[in-house]
């Protein structure tokens, strides 16, 4: 093993970015953190001038579809797709075969994780029933050295307020029950806001049986109504919720009003509600089909004015892979939900960031784009924290998980280059600005 020397190249934080050598030793550890650091004799040499620096990034919502669907995605497959994407961290949901809504299940995700080599895998819980809160409840609770273990690879709770793939919905007074349950243990709780009511009627009145008419079986009402509830009862119980894949500019308006309020909510929005829009679904079908689904042009609008000014705490993809054949239903409304776009997310906000819209059929929105300190903070900083999960930034005597990105590296996007299991993406033949070239782990 030799000593690496990473020369040149500007090491991103939340403050901005700084030319920095770093020096990695026999070990992984950072060695040393400073400019112009002389070469260890026999040391491999990186010419990173140009380059960004990154810690692995987090990914705080993710499908990877094991156990139950590994013909969708492994946590092998996916790990490399996360890898590639330079990240290092993520945060699974709780919708495979079986739930993960027992002890037993978590455990048994984790014994699997534990065979995947670089990316750490955290498993959120999910709750449908009382009996699932009495299993949230023992695993938060008990003092065994197993429970203990287990609390560590767990983040949090996550909460389906409707059906989407898993069918994980919680009833009734369930959700309340979760509510001040998390509250209690102190648990963070996450939350898939439709509202099953607002869905219901939608389904009475739409007859159109085109993908389009899945943005009005699943409308913008329906994240609003099941986020007022939500923030309902963040309100009574105090507990700290955030919002997964918030969709629409409504929904923004309401967590942006609840933050003034000092309610302790955070939210993220997905790459695809960012650049997709409704106008998409004509050139792109199943492609785009997700829950929430890809509403309006305002919505995506509003979306990037939340992120540009902090309304948003997150940026996560919701990769959701599933294969080529069941997103070619030939019945499009029976098509799965889902789009797998981890390994893209980090590109996809490089190319915000150097100022250009990459959607090649679409108008960019009047207020788009990132600082390369912004992607730190929405991609590390703020899932780190909100969810407790521990990652160290790129720090002296420190473990060396950091990548090199070349933030002027332009590529087109194709799906044999990817490394999920999925083999397609809604971003084909995309041209995007920014690319991980070196991963350490």
């Amino acid at each position: 093993m030799k000593k690496t020397l990473i020369r040149g190249g500007k090491i991103v934080s939340s403050s901005g970015t700084i030319e920095t050598d770093v020096l990695i030793s026999v070990n992984k550890e950072i060695e040393e953190l400073k400019p112009k650091i002389n070469p260890p004799k026999n040391a491999e040499v990186i010419e990173a001038a140009g380059r960004l620096i990154y810690p692995l990034l987090i990914d705080c919502h993710v499908h990877f579809r094991e156990p139950g669907m590994e013909y969708k995605a492994t946590m092998e497959s996916e790990s490399a797709a996360a890898l590639n994407g330079g990240i290092g961290t993520v945060c699974e949901m709780p919708n495979t075969i079986p739930p993960t809504v027992t002890v037993v299940a978590l455990a048994d995700k984790v014994r699997r994780a534990a065979k995947i080599d670089g990316l750490n895998i955290k498993f959120f819980f999910g709750v449908t029933e009382p009996a699932h809160l009495q299993e949230l409840r023992n695993l938060w609770t008990g003092d065994s050295l197993e429970h203990r273990r287990l609390r560590r690879h767990c983040p949090g709770v996550k909460l389906f307020m409707d059906h989407s793939t898993g069918d994980l919905r919680a009833e009734g007074d369930v959700i309340a029950s979760v509510f001040e349950t998390c509250a209690e243990l102190k648990i963070p709780l996450v939350a898939h806001c439709e509202d099953p009511e607002t869905n219901a009627e939608a389904k009475k009145s739409v007859t159109a049986t085109d993908i389009g008419a899945h943005a009005l079986l699943r409308p913008p009402e329906s994240e609003v109504r099941a986020l007022e509830k939500a923030l309902a009862f963040t309100a009574k119980y105090s507990v700290s919720l955030h919002i997964a894949h918030l969709s629409t500019r409504e929904g923004a308006e309401l967590v942006r009003s609840a933050k003034n309020d000092g309610l302790k909510v955070t939210c993220e929005v997905t790459p695809h509600h960012l650049f997709f829009t409704s106008d998409d679904y004509s050139d792109l079908g199943t492609f785009i089909k997700v829950n929430p689904a890809i509403a309006g042009v305002e919505h995506r609008d509003a979306l990037w004015q939340a992120v540009l000014d902090g309304t948003v705490d997150c940026i996560a993809s919701d990769h959701a892979p599933h294969t080529l054949q069941e997103k070619r239903n030939t019945e499009p409304l029976k098509a799965p939900s889902g789009i797998p776009g981890m390994e893209l997310m980090l590109p996809l906000l490089l190319t915000a960031a150097a100022g250009r819209w990459p959607h090649p059929r679409s108008k960019p929105p009047p207020a788009f784009g990132l600082k390369y300190q912004d992607i730190f903070r929405l991609c590390f900083e703020n899932p780190n924290r909100i969810f407790g999960l521990g990652c160290e930034a790129i720090q002296k005597t420190k473990p060396a998980r950091l990548i090199i990105v070349d933030p002027k590296k332009e590529f087109t996007v194709t799906p044999v280059a990817l490394h999920g299991k999925s083999g397609w993406t809604p971003y084909e033949a995309w041209q995007l600005t920014g690319k991980v070239e070196s991963v350490f782990q």
